[in-house]
Order: C-alpha cells, then structure tokens, then sequence
C-alpha cells in the first residue's frame, strides 16, 4: 500500500490525501451514532494540538518551500511571500465578514436552533477550501524540488484531518440536538468536508502548470491556515477552563508536525 502510494502520480496522491482528510471529517460526523455530546475537554485538546499541527504546517511545509522556489526563479522572495500570506489572511477575514453580515442580516440570533446548526456547517464547509487548496499546493510543489517532499506533504494532510475530526462532529452532534436523525446528521456532517477533495486537486494543477505562482499559493495557503488557526481554532480550544494545557497541547501539536517534517525530508 505505501509503495503504491509513493508511486502514484501527484493527483492521485493528492486525491488519497484529501479522501484521508474527509474520511476523518466523517469519522468525527459519525460520533453522533454514539453520543448525544462528546467530552468539551477532548474536542478542546483536539482543536489546540491541531492548532499547534497547523501553525508548523504553514512555516516548514509551506513557508520554506515557497522561500527556495521564489529564489531558485530569481523572484523578489519578500514581496511574494509577503502578497501571499496577506491575502490568504485578507480572502476568509472577507468571508467572515461578509458571513456574519449575513447572519446579521436573517437575524440569526433570534431564530431556532437548527438554524444557527445550518449556518455553522456552512462556515466549516467555508473553511475546508483553503485547508484543501494548501493540500494541493504542498503535494504540486514536491514536482519542482523546492525542499517540498511527499513525507512533508502528507503530514500536512494528516494535521488537516486531524483538526477535522472534532469539526465533522461539531456538525452532526448539534443537528441530532435539533430533532435531525442520526444518518441525516451523519450526512450534513460528512458533506461539509468533501470541498477538501476539489479544493485539493485544483490546487494541485494550478502550481503544477503555473511555476510561478508557486511561492504565491505556497504562502498563500500559509496565510490561510494561520488565520484558522489564530482566528477558530485557538480561541475556541481557550474557552476550556484548562488554558494552560491546552496551550500545551498547541505547543505539542507544533513539536510533532516540526519534528515529522524535518525527520522525513
């Protein structure tokens, strides 16, 4: 099976990848065949070690990367790596934005419960496209041998479906509360991570056709993901009454991811 795997072409790697990534999402969707709620505290952990996954994701399987290639195309590494973190943070603080204004707008606040459930498996689903096209974007870079490397590119999908796990069951479990059945709840769940799949071979052929908007999406991807991080992901593990171990669960997600990259590369 590894052999296979190691052999495949880029797409099909990808596609393995991010079918991983989804499958974990419907691992966590499927916990509503088992329980009404999961523990606070272990969804907590979850979310603040996959913070910490994600953060060292961004710098060594993403950042470095993008930093040889825009040098080895003799680009103005700064000003690339620069634009394209920006904008990856800029593009979802849009969405965002532009989401709560829409739920400002259908009042949400004041409708039922099940409604306030919808909307936040469609902010979800909003977040797996960028953790999807970083996906793509880390396994089209192996092909330009910029310090990119399968093993590194596949950890990076192993810290996405990690952190996917809890959000597939942050879906599911509040529509089962809402009166959905366990199979309907289990399905919204699932679907809101199969964007990753689309989201990852699209990225996958743009670097892979377009070299130089390599270091772009590279950082691009990296700007994207620090934004969930900082913005979903750490806040939310923060709520925990255990701040302390949970920051250190970050801390631990980040030595893993580091320790995997620079191990395998």
């Amino acid at each position: 099976m590894v052999s296979f795997y190691i052999n495949s072409s880029l797409y099909m790697q990808v596609l393995l990848a991010t079918l991983m990534t989804w499958g974990i999402t419907s691992l966590g969707s499927a916990l509503v065949f088992f329980f009404k709620n999961v523990k606070k505290d272990i969804l907590d952990g979850m979310l603040a070690a996959s913070s910490g996954v994600m953060i060292s994701a961004s710098f060594f399987s993403l950042l470095i990367p993008a930093i040889n290639t825009a040098e080895t195309l003799k680009m103005n590494v700064w000003v690339h790596l620069a634009l394209g973190f920006i904008l990856g943070g800029i593009i979802l603080i849009i969405g965002d934005i532009l989401f709560a204004k829409y739920l400002k707008k259908k009042n949400i606040h004041n409708m039922h419960g099940l409604r306030r459930s919808l909307m936040l498996m469609f902010s979800i689903t909003l977040h797996n496209i960028p953790e999807g096209l970083a996906i793509g974007v880390a396994f089209g870079s192996i092909a330009f041998n910029n310090g990119s490397t399968l093993a590194s590119a596949f950890m990076l999908a192993v810290g996405v479906g990690i952190q996917n796990f809890p959000e597939g069951s942050s879906v599911s479990l509040p529509l089962r509360r809402e009166g959905y059945s366990c199979l309907k709840a289990f399905i919204y769940g699932m679907l809101s991570g199969v964007v990753e799949v689309f989201a990852g071979l699209i990225g996958c052929m743009l670097v892979l056709y377009v070299q130089n908007i390599l270091p772009l999406f590279l950082s691009f991807a990296a700007g994207a993901m620090i934004y969930v991080s900082i913005s979903e992901l750490i806040p939310e593990s923060q709520k925990n009454p255990n701040q302390n171990l949970m920051s250190f669960f970050t801390i631990l997600g980040f030595v893993l991811m580091m320790v995997l990259d620079i191990a395998f590369s």
